[in-house]
């Protein structure tokens, strides 16, 4: 087979700015390149993404492109219209757009991913003048592209329902988890302190975690609460909740923090929740569990597949679930144990490696 040309559509990848995607992108690439060295990678940049994208072997090039992406529709125009020609030019084979979209007019066969469908399931957790533009370009990314990918079961099942996709157009590539998190597990310094690790979301159910803790609190009050993820626009609310619900001084919303400062609150926290109504995947969840810390999570897929028996899960409408989660990870030394060992063993079937050479087995078989 000759080596390939392949195009990687990182248009949309703000650092700091675009939450688990980046994530996403970041070790996806990082692991092609520890499993391939023959085939050459072409990464399409905006201005604010810098050179610290892919793993800086010689089969990964950046191709910057004169556009900056937190100005969404210059970016949504560039993809648009400029991309192809630049792609053309570079004599792409095929082209991964990790972030949802691609080029509706491409010359060459595209594979797109998609995290999730939450657009379609939960169309009221999304802006207005928001929504036209995630139904518009989702729907022809989807119906265009040679193969899909999504993150997991429960997604490729919302392509097939929502979308109509063919199954066998649909490939499902779970994510890894970074292989620093099971180096935690043996170092963790535990203080008073439950973790959340999510995007301010509406869907991430962050309220209802307010209100369950603030339950908690009032019984355990030497227990803090810190939520760290890109701040959305669900942000504001949030912290208004959490004020009025007198815990300004026991919850933090850190905002999105670098790596080492992740890692460590991962070592430092007692527990973490994750009462999300929602998820294409939940890669937080997988971290907590590799980490070793013991881990609560809403009772629904892909969560509840993911986490299996490693996890405690609970019915995320119900704050006395939420607390009694709270409560049993707080007090239950039987438990905590459990989860803490079991945490790491389960975590260690996902590998960033293997979402790589799935990755890369679709894209050869979309040039084909």
């Amino acid at each position: 087979m000759r080596p390939l040309r392949i195009g990687v559509n990182a248009l949309y990848l703000i650092p700091g700015a675009v939450g688990g995607t980046e994530i996403y992108l970041r070790n996806l690439l990082d692991s092609l390149g520890e499993i391939d060295a023959v085939n050459q990678y072409f990464l399409f940049t905006n201005r604010e993404t810098g050179q610290l994208l892919g793993p800086g072997q010689a089969n990964f090039h950046l191709v910057e492109q004169p556009v900056r992406a937190a100005f969404r529709p210059a970016r949504i125009l560039w993809e648009q219209t400029a991309l192809p020609l630049s792609v053309a030019a570079h004599r792409i084979d095929v082209l991964l757009n990790p972030g949802f979209t691609g080029p509706i007019v491409c010359g060459c066969p595209q594979v797109t991913v998609f995290h999730d469908l939450q657009h379609k399931r939960h169309p009221e957790h999304f802006r207005w003048f928001d929504l036209p533009f995630w139904r518009f370009f989702l729907f022809w990314s989807a119906h265009l592209s040679r193969i899909v990918i999504a993150d997991s079961a429960a997604t490729g099942a919302d392509l097939e329902r929502f979308y109509r996709l063919p199954l066998q157009r649909i490939r499902v590539v779970p994510l890894g988890v970074d292989p620093k998190f099971f180096a935690i597990a043996s170092v963790r310094r535990q203080e008073p302190m439950l973790l959340a690790v999510s995007t301010l979301h509406p869907h991430k159910n962050l309220d209802r975690l307010l209100g369950a803790f603030r339950a908690f609190h009032q019984k355990r009050p030497h227990f803090r609460l810190v939520i760290t993820g890109l701040r959305g626009f669900h942000s504001a609310n949030l912290e208004r909740l959490r004020d009025e619900l007198g815990l300004a001084a026991s919850v933090q919303f850190t905002g999105w923090i670098p790596r080492e400062e992740l890692y460590d609150l991962y070592a430092r926290a007692w527990a973490f929740l994750y009462p999300s109504t929602f998820e294409g995947f939940g890669l937080p969840v997988l971290e907590a569990l590799a980490a070793g810390v013991p881990t609560a999570c809403s009772q629904i897929e892909p969560l509840a597949s993911i986490a299996g028996d490693a996890a405690l899960q609970f019915d995320p409408d119900s704050d006395a679930a939420i607390f009694d989660a709270m409560e049993m990870l707080a007090s239950n030394e039987r438990v905590r144990a459990r989860l803490a060992a079991a945490g790491p063993e389960r975590a260690s079937q996902f590998s960033w490696l293997t979402t790589a050479r799935q990755t890369l087995d679709a894209l050869r078989e979309a040039a084909q």
